[in-house]
């Protein structure tokens, strides 16, 4: 019989204490760790690979949603199994798309059930969902992979996303990493706080200090903060000029 691996997530120990009587009184499971936040999640996931994560939906710092988008994205993605105390209308969204729940408080039968059920499920359908049960979709992070371990980047510390390949580099305070996400879905996502000056890079506008021409009559942006980027990235494409500058102008 294949064990499933899993790991607890909840912010409230009494709550951990509870899934894991449950599953360590059952064959099929063991509990391989516990997290009480969604960053500390994610660095277990990375550490243990568990086969299925339960994971509470509202916790302080870094809400469930967040998280099951980075866990979602790592190489051995696991199954989740959200653990809610939400009314009908996230349990219908839900249950619409395919994404398993546990209604709090937990029962036994519900949470087997759930994990025998347990599948992966895209980052568009965990996405419509929290839209339609009204929960918080935004993420405050990014997430790289440097040296086989994740990392999360605060969007706030960005400077700029810069097409790369078949990657999107990241420069930010602290450095720079590539991550896996699409510039499109980027802007679809930060568009209230980036624009785009080309075809292969946004900008967030809070760090733009100014607009300028450079020696050969293009326009550029000129960042408030160091940044790693070539100055020739940071050139605006002529279709692009007119919307930078106005975006400017509201910030």
């Amino acid at each position: 019989m294949n064990i499933l691996k899993v790991l607890v997530v909840d912010d409230e120990k009494p709550a951990r204490d509870r899934l894991r009587q449950i599953l360590e009184d059952e064959d099929a499971y063991e509990v391989v760790g516990e997290a009480a936040n969604g960053h500390e999640a994610l660095e277990l996931a990375a550490r243990l690979s568990p086969d299925v994560v339960l994971l509470d939906i509202r916790m302080p710092g870094m809400e469930g949603i967040e998280t099951a988008h980075h866990l979602n994205a790592m190489e051995k993605a696991p199954a989740v199994v959200f653990t809610t105390a939400y009314d009908e209308y996230a349990i219908d969204a839900f249950e619409a798309r395919a994404i398993g729940y546990v209604l709090k408080p937990v029962r036994r039968s519900r949470l087997t059930g759930a994990l025998e059920q347990a599948s992966r499920f895209t980052g568009s359908a965990l996405n419509e969902a929290a839209v339609e049960a009204q929960l918080n979709t935004g993420r405050k992070h990014v997430c790289a992979l440097a040296h086989g371990e994740l990392k999360l980047i605060p969007v706030s510390e960005i400077r700029s996303f810069l097409a790369d390949q078949k990657y999107v580099s990241v420069d930010h305070d602290n450095g720079q990493d590539l991550i896996d996400d699409s510039l499109k879905s980027l802007e679809a996502e930060f568009g209230d706080h980036f624009v785009r000056i080309h075809r292969g890079a946004l900008v967030a506008v809070d760090r733009i200090e100014r607009v300028e021409r450079n020696t050969e009559g293009k326009s550029r942006v000129v960042l408030r903060d160091d940044s790693q980027v070539d100055d020739k990235e940071l050139i605006i494409s002529r279709r692009h000029v007119a919307e930078v500058k106005r975006r400017l102008k509201e910030s």
